[in-house]
């Protein structure tokens, strides 16, 4: 486990050092963006929508009962700007690209291609890590964004068609606007982007380390994933704590 845990921080430390050539790979950059942006975003969109109604369907009830029905909205987007619509976004795009970068660099780590860029004077950093971690930062605050604005329409959905609940557009978003700031919008945003460089450097380095042949790729990809999804997890906990002090 340190072992892992030392190899990956000297990958993303290798990645930092890379920064400079990011204008070289522009072109690999767009497109892992559209791959991780564009492809993700309905699928992403879809999430949020339920994600929100589920949650104003299961609290709006329970503060309906004890007169609170107007905070519904406040509810429904401090939950989803600051925990829900960043982990699972984060979850998705591990399950989604982690395993597919893990699949792709595996793929040609063990058929040779990596070396054959060493061979030919290319750092496979600079190829293949720096343009897939750089794509998935910035893809993956930007599709958080969208799903908290989908996931707040899917609570004022919920909220308005629920007989238990029933309350209006109009005082939905009014809670919602007493309630949620920037800030924990920023925080959200903040925390999809550790996320989203844990879930890069993770899946290139589980594809970097493929031995054997397909047996070995399919092991590089699930622990690829899995890997991603427990340390998405584990640095939830403290970047929460962190932001907390904060505010």
């Amino acid at each position: 486990m340190f072992q892992n845990i030392g190899e990956i921080l000297t990958l993303f430390g290798r990645s930092l050092r890379a920064l400079p050539c990011t204008w070289r790979q522009r072109r690999k950059v767009l497109e892992q963006l559209f791959e991780i942006g564009n492809a993700s975003l309905l699928m992403a969109c879809v999430l949020s929508l339920f994600i929100g109604g589920v949650l104003a369907l299961q609290t709006g009830p329970v503060l309906a009962e004890r007169g609170l029905a107007n905070f519904i909205g406040q509810v429904v987007g401090l939950s989803l700007c600051r925990e829900l619509a960043p982990v699972m976004m984060a979850v998705l795009i591990a399950g989604r690209i982690g395993s597919a970068m893990a699949a792709e660099i595996g793929s040609m780590t063990v058929y040779q291609e990596v070396d054959a860029l060493v061979t030919m004077n290319i750092n496979p950093v600079h190829y293949l890590v720096l343009p897939r971690m750089l794509a998935i930062a910035i893809a993956l605050p930007v599709l958080v964004l969208f799903a908290i604005l989908i996931g707040w329409l899917g609570g004022a959905l919920v909220s308005f068609y629920n007989y238990q609940v029933a309350i209006s557009f109009d005082a939905y978003f009014t809670s919602l606007r007493e309630g949620v700031d920037v800030l924990d919008l920023v925080n959200g945003l903040a925390k999809s982007a550790v996320f989203a460089v844990v879930i890069g450097v993770v899946s290139c380095h589980q594809g970097l380390q493929t031995i054997g042949g397909p047996r070995g790729i399919g092991r590089s990809v699930t622990k690829a994933v899995v890997n991603s999804i427990v340390m998405i997890l584990i640095l939830d906990y403290f970047l929460t704590r962190v932001l907390m002090q904060l505010d």
